[in-house]
């Protein structure tokens, strides 16, 4: 037998959708599994817009763990139905799908996952995550009789994606699942996504951490520059607003705001890249981009 063939032989490769409602976990699962911070995380829905894989290569295997828009039944905007478009699209050509749900709290909208669930031809593990946050372990049992039926799903596992309990033992489940083939990414790639679209989330984390009500959801980033000069990475950025009233709130009184902003992004962003970084702001107005189909692909948004 040849080296090649003994390696597919015995190393196992797949795809895997992570795939829920918003603001269940989905992105603060994939950085656990990862070891590190590919995917931004804040505590407002909708944070997670675009696809994004994340991959891990272990001498057993590599798995690429795709990272989606949580997918929610209200989509009015055109920005929102791209989130959904995305977010379905992920269901197909992946070797397994991780559904995750908030353990003890099953909404209208994990009904709506579900549902769409439906039609999926891989298997699907169904992930109860947030188990930490559950005092009482025995409701869980109750949880998954009345919400769930056993046949649906591969297996059902209990994770804090947060704290990291149970992930270990999830990764193992998955990868037992996969099929055995060679490695597709190179071992030191973890994530199939540029430089400049990790740099253009990490600024708008911070913008979302920062600014409240609708304002997280009414902007985007842009990144017009990236250059290395020397030991010097320069990123230069656009921030997109729908409003003037936007842009005076995203800049802050003496620019207070955004200052604190490009402060915060510039050490998240040097501890990504490793580097040093030299990071200038803009603020601009294009108005109502979001529900615009042609705006939102001019922003990178597209299927």
């Amino acid at each position: 037998m040849t080296e090649n063939n003994a390696l597919e032989n015995e190393f196992r490769f797949g795809y895997v959708s992570i795939v829920g409602r918003p603001n269940v976990g989905k992105s603060t699962l994939l950085n656990q599994i990862l070891g590190q911070k590919v995917s931004i995380v804040t505590a407002k829905p909708q944070t997670t817009r675009q696809r994004l894989a994340g991959i891990k290569t272990t001498p057993q295997g590599q798995v690429v763990y795709v990272d989606t828009p949580g997918i929610h039944h209200t989509a009015k905007r055109a920005l929102n139905r791209y989130m959904n478009r995305v977010a379905k699209a992920s269901f197909r050509d992946v070797d397994l799908v991780l559904f995750l749900v908030e353990a003890g709290n099953w909404t209208r909208q994990d009904a709506f996952v579900a549902k769409a669930l439906g039609s999926v031809d891989v298997p699907v593990i169904l992930v109860l995550n947030k188990v930490d946050l559950v005092p009482d372990k025995e409701s869980l049992l109750e949880f998954i009789d009345e919400h769930f039926s056993g046949d649906d799903y591969e297996s059902i596992m209990m994770i804090s994606a947060k704290k990291g309990s149970g992930v270990d033992e999830l990764e193992k489940q998955v990868l037992a699942r996969l099929p055995f083939s060679r490695p597709f990414y190179d071992e030191d790639q973890f994530t199939d996504r540029s430089e400049r679209f990790l740099a253009a989330e990490m600024i708008r984390e911070q913008l979302t951490l920062r600014l409240h009500q609708e304002l997280p959801y009414a902007l985007t980033v842009q990144i017009e520059e990236f250059k290395r000069k020397g030991k010097l990475l320069t990123i230069g950025a656009i921030i997109w607003v729908e409003r003037n009233s936007q842009k005076q709130i995203t800049v802050g009184k003496n620019g207070i705001v955004l200052k604190q902003v490009g402060s915060q992004a510039r050490v998240v962003l040097e501890a990504l890249f490793g580097e040093k970084i030299f990071l200038r702001l803009w603020v601009k107005v294009s108005k109502d981009w979001s529900d615009s189909d042609k705006l939102i692909e001019r922003f990178g948004y597209t299927d």
